[in-house]
Parts: structure tokens; sequence; C-alpha cells
């Protein structure tokens, strides 16, 4: 009887022990056996509103994905990489999809939202910006940020500075080194001391305009 109750007092704490390594890796097995489509890069976190703020004049949206690996693959990553001067272009793996929201006024598209993750200083940035169909710049939104200095990214007089720029104001300036010239040269930066979250914005507003050429402004052009 008492080898017995000895028995299961060892046997308490190995349960405690295997309990403690098994079930975090169980957890991480389940995690890895999630489809990893389930995930996507950036979206609006509320679309409907969210819309209807940077693109006023539009009264719908769809809601469409598009990703490397089904629109051109690692060639096309590459090339993309080369345009934004060497540095990765990806947050997420190559089958991740992007979404893009079409905007339309009436039965006619008047342009695009698109946003794209960016490390920051403290965390992923989420950069969104609304295009119209020349690929301008309607409006600018920080939908992330990290950090005690976020606000100061985030109020109306920053984001305005990036009002009417288009892909070629980013391809004059290289927000990595941050050399260049143009207009994104004299966008100043409200925290000074945050350096690398305004390199990260201006860095993620190039990859996104590079994206939406590569994927859609250049695509249409070829169509017509």
């Amino acid at each position: 009887m008492h080898r017995t109750t000895h028995g299961v007092k060892l046997m308490r704490p190995m349960l405690r022990c295997l309990m403690v390594v098994c079930f975090p890796a169980l957890l991480l097995i389940f995690a890895f056996s999630t489809p990893l489509l389930a995930a996507i890069s950036c979206e609006l976190n509320y679309p409907a509103s969210d819309i209807a703020r940077l693109f006023p004049d539009s009264n719908d949206f769809k809601t469409t994905y598009f990703s490397f690996s089904t629109r051109g693959g690692d060639p096309l990553l590459r090339k993309v990489e080369k345009r934004l001067g060497g540095m990765p272009a990806l947050y997420a793996p190559l089958d991740v999809p992007y979404v893009i929201y079409e905007i339309y006024k009436g039965k006619k598209q008047v342009g695009y939202v698109h946003g794209v993750n960016q490390k920051g200083q403290f965390g992923v940035l989420e950069v969104f910006v609304s295009l119209d169909m020349k690929g301008t710049i309607k409006a600018f939104y920080l939908q992330r940020i990290s950090g005690p200095w976020g606000r100061k990214f985030t109020i109306p007089k920053f984001g305005k500075q990036f009002v009417g720029l288009d892909l070629m104001d980013f391809e004059q300036y290289d927000p990595v080194t941050a050399k260049g010239s143009g207009k994104v040269a004299s966008i100043s930066n409200p925290a000074p001391e945050a350096k690398t979250d305004f390199s990260g914005i201006l860095r993620a507003l190039k990859k996104n305009l590079i994206l939406m050429d590569e994927f859609f402004y250049s695509t249409e052009k070829m169509a017509k």
C-alpha cells in the first residue's frame, strides 16, 4: 500500500511535466497545420467606414485578392525588390494574398484602396492609401503604429503631405538611405526621434505604389 501511494506521488509531477512540454507542442502543431492562406497581408479593420472616409465620393466597393504566387511568382517578386532598391519586398510568405479594395461611384470604378505591412520601430506598421485610376494618392491612412509618438504620424497635417504624389515621385527618393530629390525628399518627419518609423512609412508607400503598378496599373495599360 505504501508503494502504491509513493508511486502516485511520483507520477503527479511527471504528469505535470508532460503537460507543460506536450501541450505547447500540440498548439504548435495545430498552428502549423492551419492553412497558410487563412492569413492575409494587410486589410482594413472597418472597410465600410474606412473607405467612406478615404474615398468620400464613392458609394460602393469590392474586395479582391492577389498574391505573387498566382500573378508571376518569384520572378515578379525579384523585379519588385529590384525596383525597391534590392531590399526584401515581403512581410509575409510568397503565397499570402494582398487585399485590394476596388472603389466604385455608381457602376464606374474610380480607384483603389490598398495597404501594406512594414517593419517599424516597435512592431508592424499598417500603411494604406487611396488611389485614383491613374495611381495618384488621394488619401493616406496609418492604421497601425506603436510607440509614444504614434499620434504625430496620424495627424492630418502629416498625411496631407502625400496627397497628389504618385510612383514617379517616390522613384526619385530612396527611403532606406534617405537620399533623393523631389517632393518626397521634402516631406517632414513629425517625430525626429522615430526615424525608423518615418523611413518605414515612406518605404511602405513606395512598396505599395510599386505593387499596384505591377499588379494593376501596368496590366491595365497593356490591356488598352
